[in-house]
């Protein structure tokens, strides 16, 4: 009987074949997944029969996975700022970058967050997680992206702490917040035939890019900043790395002061922060 050991050698040598990057990493998840072992325990069954369902579920996964389909939507989860968040088609497959706007949003606190163009809600949720009084409202364009997002608050007890609002960018939202963030579409037209298979075939457009120079998104943000931002509230926004300049100029010209624009951990530029005048 083939063992869950070389299923594995196997699978990982297919997926090189297959020029999947990472090819050792996925053939691990998929494995755990589709034997039904918590990724962290596989080492130690790998000597172990496999049944045949597993294999047969794992021969799926790894066909699925040499077409470049993402992880995240062969396991249905991501993992973000240490938490399981669900993830489909619907939604923007939550990126470790991210967890820099998410590590600078809690350098200070809040009480009430907005997130616009919250996707599976990872950032938003991250946020309240972390602090349990406050309240969090998550705007979408994409009634399909916020069902996601509404799942996950549930599947993390959050539910109480947030609300969800369909429409495009400040258009259903009321009232001030004292945090503002949000990873809207910034890639550009001309970038979107460079993104990888993954994102490019399996992650939705809308979600992306808007077209164009990929800012259009943030030019709509510093519009609504001023009616939605308590006096000394913080705005926190995710950017492409060769955006910092032009995204910072913006917030400026929006009222914001302390604008500033922040690397992730590989150096590149990442988030754009600001904060409003004292009343």
């Amino acid at each position: 009987m083939t063992t869950l050991s070389a299923a594995l050698v196997q699978a990982v040598r297919d997926l090189r074949v297959a020029g999947v990057p990472d090819a050792a990493g996925d053939a691990r998840v998929l494995l755990a997944h589709a034997a039904g072992i918590a990724p962290d325990r596989l080492t130690l069954h790998l000597p172990e029969p496999a049944s045949e369902a597993a294999l047969a579920a794992f021969a799926t996964l790894l066909r699925r996975r040499a077409a470049r389909e993402p992880v995240s939507h062969l396991t249905g989860a991501r993992l973000f700022w240490g938490r399981r968040f669900i993830v489909t088609p619907d939604v923007l497959d939550p990126r470790p970058e991210t967890e820099t706007l998410v590590a600078e949003a809690l350098r200070a606190p809040f009480a009430r967050v907005l997130d616009l163009g919250t996707g599976s809600g990872a950032i938003l949720l991250s946020l309240l997680a972390e602090r349990p009084g406050a309240l969090g409202l998550g705007v979408d364009l994409s009634a399909a992206a916020l069902l996601v997002a509404q799942r996950n608050a549930q599947a993390l007890g959050l539910a109480g702490q947030c609300r969800f609002a369909q429409g495009s960018w400040f258009t259903p939202v009321e009232g001030r917040f004292d945090l503002i963030v949000s990873n809207p579409p910034y890639i550009t037209e001309a970038e979107m035939a460079d993104l990888s298979p993954e994102v490019r075939l399996y992650e939705p457009h809308l979600a992306l890019t808007p077209g164009g120079d990929g800012l259009d998104a943030y030019r709509a943000l510093a519009a609504g900043l001023g009616a939605h931002l308590a006096a000394e509230g913080r705005v926190l926004l995710e950017i492409g790395p060769s955006q910092g300049a032009a995204v910072a100029q913006m917030m400026r010209a929006a009222g914001l002061r302390d604008v500033r624009v922040l690397p992730d951990l590989d150096g590149r530029d990442r988030v754009v922060s600001g904060q409003a005048a004292p009343a």
